[in-house]
């Protein structure tokens, strides 16, 4: 991939990273709080957040840009490096939770509707038995995995705080944080006040001078004014 072409477009992969990040982060902060309630992983969402290898989904995709804009250059930014590390395993993580869930969700019942029945054999009872420990102990690994996708999750947002104050001057960026306030509110918590100080350290107003003027060049002229009044 060209080097010309990756820094062309270093907006645009900053943007994105930070924007399916906190799509990402939205969506596994609401699977958890489901586990948390019902102590189920749903396999159909990490089906669905994964994808395929021919029609990726959202965290594939954060994958894949995160490897595009951290490793593209020469001497690749040392924050972005474990920014894309972290990414990655968050990645690898939720394909184990995917077969996880799957073990769960498909042979769970079947082990248990085997196990209940009266006729069965003597020995097929306790190899069934024994085989259902095995079973159950997919669920200390989904505990494992969530806890551990938490960790890294937070200390990705503290990396991005960071990695983002060397784009300060990115429109894409000021723009995306203007037009998503409450989604980065929800993701970064506590500490969004510290990203955006960190990212325009005593110049807030600097993110809506440059959120207005892409979204004029974009045409968008009434979200430009409201950028404009928040100067």
């Amino acid at each position: 991939m060209s080097k010309s072409w990756v820094k062309s477009k270093l907006p645009e992969f900053v943007r994105d990273v930070l924007r399916d990040f906190c799509l990402v982060s939205q969506h596994l902060f609401s699977e958890f709080s489901r586990y948390e309630q019902t102590g189920q992983i749903s396999f159909t969402f990490f089906k669905d957040l994964l994808g395929e290898e021919m029609n990726k989904g959202q965290l594939w995709r954060l994958k894949d840009t995160s490897h595009i804009l951290f490793r593209s250059e020469a001497q690749p930014d040392r924050v972005g490096l474990y920014l894309d590390w972290c990414i990655g395993y968050i990645f690898h993580e939720c394909m184990k939770l995917r077969e996880d869930a799957y073990q769960q969700e498909n042979y769970r019942p079947w082990f248990e509707m085997m196990h209940s029945q009266p006729a069965l054999p003597p020995e097929e009872k306790l190899i069934s038995k024994e085989l259902f420990t095995v079973l159950e102990q997919t669920n200390e690994s989904i505990e494992r995995e969530v806890s551990r996708i938490k960790f890294i999750l937070f200390h990705c947002r503290r990396l991005f705080a960071m990695f983002l104050p060397a784009h300060q001057d990115n429109p894409l960026l000021a723009r995306f944080l203007f037009a998503q306030e409450s989604l980065v509110r929800e993701v970064f918590k506590s500490s969004y006040k510290e990203l955006i100080q960190a990212i325009y350290p005593g110049q807030s107003q600097k993110m809506y001078t440059l959120a207005a003027q892409s979204l004029e060049q974009g045409g968008w002229n009434k979200e430009a004014a409201q950028a404009r009044k928040r100067v």
